[in-house]
């Protein structure tokens, strides 16, 4: 935990997605201007890009792609509020799969008991907001490693409290959740929901980038390099680790209740602690306080992820193959990422370019 900690902390000390680069810009003079001003350009252009092929792609996939493709985003959701609670307030949570649950769980039950799908879906990240409100305050009075075994330790009772609760379904699931429906409108084909995934991953990423631009988000960074210095300078460093506590809990529970309404099922073994690992990962490798980053990672290990499941679910492997597999490539994509991109692969695509902008100016 802590060269995961140490790798963040380095990443804090970067303006994430050039938030920073408006406000010093006339420090660094006109040549840094340029430089910021080709970044953003950039920046727009592969935003652009990006846009235009997750809007091209689900038509042109076949059934087993398109769900690979909606759980992606899924995922991306969770790990941008990961990427800003441990890139921002410096706190390691092993646990997040937790509010992914509790949004599933607050959406099925809700439609299940005859609640319009559509405000049980708008329902569910509110859910999770406010258990993370009402657990937080204890909560993140831990540091460092008691903190992530903490975020553990809420997911396994979690599941456990899941798995013996009759109205939940117990260790059976909850069944029968309806389609997703608005308007007298039926979500019943994946495409549907493969649009309305990358919708709301739309949403958190708008609302994650309104939050590091702001004048909190300042506040943030400063919590995230030194919570000393942060509280020194007036920052209210309890508070705002609370928030984006509460914000990452209200991605990860809107990301689980359209989960819940694609799936159509879901039981305690659908949020093991494994799948917490995994956003922790998409989050580190990707770059830990970036946007940009926690869609990379989220993109990166979704796709390994699906190619060693298909590779050890091949005949002649063993029943425990496809959880060998993620484990082993979690631990070496970790320790290489502290080893040779400690601040993720974001930031260092950043600055290979800031270098390559550099020489073509000098030259």
């Amino acid at each position: 935990m802590s060269a995961v900690a140490s790798g963040r902390e380095r990443a804090a000390s970067q303006p994430p997605d050039g938030a920073g680069d408006t406000e010093s810009s006339d420090a660094r003079g006109p040549l840094g201007a340029r430089f910021a001003g080709r970044g953003r350009r950039a920046g727009l252009v592969a935003a652009g890009a990006a846009v235009a092929v997750t809007l091209a792609l689900p038509p042109m996939l076949t059934a087993s792609q398109l769900s690979v493709y909606i759980l992606l985003a899924l995922s991306a959701m969770v790990t941008v509020g990961l990427s800003l609670l441990m890139g921002y307030a410096g706190q390691v949570s092993i646990g997040q799969a937790s509010f992914y649950a509790i949004g599933a769980y607050a959406a099925g039950l809700l439609s299940v008991h005859g609640t319009p799908p559509l405000l049980a879906l708008a329902a569910a990240p509110l859910i999770a907001a406010l258990f993370a409100a009402a657990i937080g305050g204890p909560l993140l009075r831990l540091r460092g490693h008691h903190l992530a075994f903490a975020t553990i330790a809420l997911q396994l009772i979690l599941i456990s409290l899941l798995g013996e609760a009759d109205w939940a379904g117990g260790s059976v699931g909850l069944q029968g959740i309806p389609r997703l429906s608005a308007g007298g409108t039926e979500f019943g084909e994946d495409i549907h929901y493969a649009y309305l995934a990358w919708a709301a991953v739309a949403v958190t990423v708008l609302v994650a980038r309104n939050v590091v631009t702001s004048r909190a988000g300042r506040g943030l960074r400063a919590l995230a390099t030194s919570e000393t210095a942060a509280s020194a300078s007036g920052v209210p460093v309890a508070r705002y680790k609370l928030a984006v506590f509460t914000l990452a809990a209200a991605f990860a529970g809107l990301a689980g209740g359209i989960y819940a309404f694609f799936i159509g099922y879901i039981n305690p073994g659908s949020f093991p602690v494994l799948l917490s690992i995994q956003f922790l990962v998409m989050a580190v490798v990707g770059g830990l306080g970036t946007i940009w980053g926690a869609l990379l990672g989220a993109t990166a290990i979704t796709l390994i992820v699906q190619f060693l499941n298909d590779l050890g679910s091949r005949p002649g492997m063993p029943a425990s193959a496809p959880s060998i597999l993620n484990y082993a490539v979690y631990a070496a994509l970790l320790v290489l990422v502290v080893l040779f991109l400690p601040r993720g692969i974001v930031p260092a695509l950043r600055e290979a370019w800031q270098r390559r902008v550099a020489g073509r100016a000098s030259s």
